[in-house]
């Protein structure tokens, strides 16, 4: 299948294939200064389709470079309303039919740019750029299904007569930072728990003093990433080939994404120390009120003493006494056993099938398709777990 974004390229020039060119280009080619401003405006924070972090994503980082844009702007066309990044379903799955697929950010959150001044003329336009540039449907995923730009799609959507399809789902922790830390840690963990791990971190104290550190500037966040990807590394993640600093590309997306954020304030490293040891770290963005806790990485010869869960100890008291942040997402898979005790907030996760025309035999087709790849995702989850019994 010929890429939707190479449609012009391939085929003789019409007026058609101008259009679609101008309904789809390449991420890069959107202004930065409209684009920050942008996220500044949005209805819905998601600090990985920041432009420091998604163009790094797109620039380097493996199996996810080189994205689209499909980019609205107002009636005057001159201020950007809207922006999600894409890629075509034939990149993502290998499936030969014509729709766009949310470009992954490398975190899990996918939820597009909406100017909340004027929110339905932006995703009014966002859908009609994805028809202009010859897609039937889009793919929207691991996007907040109950989040303010899904809402604002699903008013488009319904007045058009349109009706998306959810096609999985989950419930994700999250943590409501206006809350006193220390009483929301008793209540989530509860006494017993709380002197657990207090007599853990006393344990660990006898490797030196216990030190939460927050990394913000250039000069100070660089070296403490550098301690993040090694502490990544040591672990599971490195023993199973996952983690950052193993791929070159992968490796160079973050430093530079983090050294972009650096420069907006929208990004920190927090690391845990024992003594001069670290033995935890961690990478949070922030992006509006909202923090975002990307990646952790523990060092495994302190597991007896919890690490990972001393550092969101830390970082909870962190986010709930900074006035700036209302709330975080844990980025955690489902049931995730460490952060789900702790940030007792809930919201829904999913996979939305969003048609673009009514009565559209070919939607029937995508999803479809989409239906019995994720029957083979399953199976392929279950004989991994069966596996590792």
């Amino acid at each position: 299948m010929v890429d939707i974004a190479q449609q012009a390229a391939v085929k003789p020039a019409s007026a058609r294939d101008a259009v679609a060119a101008r309904a789809l280009v390449p991420l890069t080619s959107i202004d930065a200064g409209q684009w920050r401003a942008l996220a500044q405006r949005a209805v819905e924070p998601n600090g990985y389709y920041l432009p420091g972090w998604e163009l790094a994503v797109s620039a380097t980082a493996r199996g996810r470079s080189s994205a689209s844009a499909l980019p609205a702007f107002d009636g005057s066309s001159a201020r950007l309303i809207g922006l999600m990044p894409v890629i075509s379903l034939w990149r993502a799955w290998k499936i030969p039919l014509p729709a766009l697929v949310s470009a992954h950010p490398y975190g899990t959150l996918c939820s597009p740019l909406i100017d909340r001044d004027a929110p339905i003329e932006a995703a009014m336009r966002l859908l009609q750029q994805a028809r202009e540039a010859g897609a039937h449907a889009l793919v929207l995923n691991d996007v907040a299904l109950d989040g303010a730009a899904m809402i604002t799609l699903n008013q488009v959507l319904n007045r058009d007569g349109l009706r998306p399809r959810v096609l999985s789902s989950y419930i994700r922790a999250s943590l409501d930072a206006t809350q006193d830390g220390d009483a929301l840690l008793r209540e989530a963990l509860g006494a017993r728990k709380l002197k657990e791990l207090r007599r853990q971190r006393h344990r660990l104290e006898e490797n030196g003093a216990v030190v939460f550190e927050v990394a913000r500037g250039r000069d100070e966040i660089g070296p403490a990433l550098e301690t993040f990807l090694q502490l990544e590394a040591s672990g599971w993640k490195g023993k199973r080939g996952t983690a950052l600093i193993q791929h070159a590309g992968d490796a160079t997306f973050i430093r530079r994404a983090v050294a972009a954020l650096a420069e907006t304030a929208q990004c920190e490293i927090i690391t845990l120390r024992a003594g001069t040891t670290p033995v935890a770290a961690g990478v949070v963005l922030r992006h509006q009120d909202r923090a975002f806790f990307f990646k952790l990485g523990i060092d495994e010869r302190f597991a007896r003493y919890s690490p990972g869960v001393q550092l969101t100890l830390d970082l909870t008291r962190h986010l709930c006494a900074d006035p700036a942040i209302a709330s975080a997402d844990s980025m955690a898979s489902a049931n995730h056993p460490m952060i789900n005790p702790i940030w007792r907030g809930r919201f829904a996760i999913g996979d939305v099938l969003v048609p673009l025309r009514r009565n559209d035999p070919v939607v029937a087709l995508i999803h479809a398709a989409l239906a019995g790849l994720n029957v083979a995702h399953q199976a392929a989850r279950g004989v991994v777990h069966r596996l590792r019994k």
